[in-house]
C-alpha cells in the first residue's frame, strides 16, 4: 500500500480519481450522487483541497486530525 499526498495533485487529477471511485466534484467540493459529501465527524462539506481518501476504502473524509482519528479508531487493523 502506498500513501499519496493529495495536496500535490492538481485539481483535474483529483476529480478524475474521485470519479474512478464513484464520486464527483463541482470543482470545489466532493460530491456523491450530486450532493456534497459531509464529513461524518465535523459535519462539514469535504472540499477538494482538504479531502483524504483512506487506505483500503472508498471513504472520502476531511483531512483534519479529528476525522482521521475517528476513522482509525473504528479500524483497528490499520494501526
Amino acid at each position: 500500500m502506498e500513501v499519496i499526498d493529495l495536496s500535490k495533485i492538481d485539481t483535474e487529477s483529483k476529480i478524475s480519481l474521485l470519479r474512478e471511485l464513484g464520486f464527483d466534484s463541482d470543482g470545489e467540493f466532493v460530491l456523491k450522487d450530486g450532493e456534497r459529501v459531509l464529513d461524518k465527524v465535523t459535519g462539514e462539506e469535504v472540499s477538494l483541497e482538504h479531502m483524504a481518501i483512506l487506505p483500503g476504502s472508498v471513504i472520502v473524509i476531511s483531512d483534519n486530525p479529528l476525522s482521521i482519528a475517528d476513522y482509525l479508531e473504528g479500524h483497528d487493523e490499520l494501526h
